[in-house]
């Protein structure tokens, strides 16, 4: 998928997404205030706050008044099974096409170098 045309709170959510998957924001644990994401990573907070909701709308984070946005019990699990639900439906099979045009088998994407 191309992410150049990608809209800037998708690329957000991406970011926070592959986050809450690796566990660098683990589940229980604040997400970083929609000021303080805005500013480490150049966005207007409008932008951060539009990524946020979607999470929430989600059942990904929950929200405490005065503590800020938790990580919602499975949501690293729900993330993970529907990336890689995205992944195998619309990013494989452009890259199984590729891989037959060029002629590279299975095999030599394991190959050390």
């Amino acid at each position: 998928m191309n992410t150049s045309t990608k809209p800037v709170y998708l690329k957000l959510r991406d970011m926070i997404a592959a986050a809450i998957i690796d566990g660098t924001y683990a589940e229980g644990t604040m997400l970083p205030s929609v000021r303080a994401l805005a500013a480490e990573q150049g966005a207007n907070p409008l932008t951060v706050a539009k990524a946020y909701q979607q999470f929430q709308l989600d059942g990904l984070v929950e929200v405490q008044r005065g503590v800020g946005m938790l990580v919602a019990r499975g949501a690293a699990d729900r993330l993970r099974n529907s990336e890689r639900a995205a992944f195998l439906a619309d990013e494989w099979p452009v890259i199984r096409a590729r891989l037959r045009r060029l002629g590279i088998a299975p095999n030599e994407l394991f190959a050390e170098p």
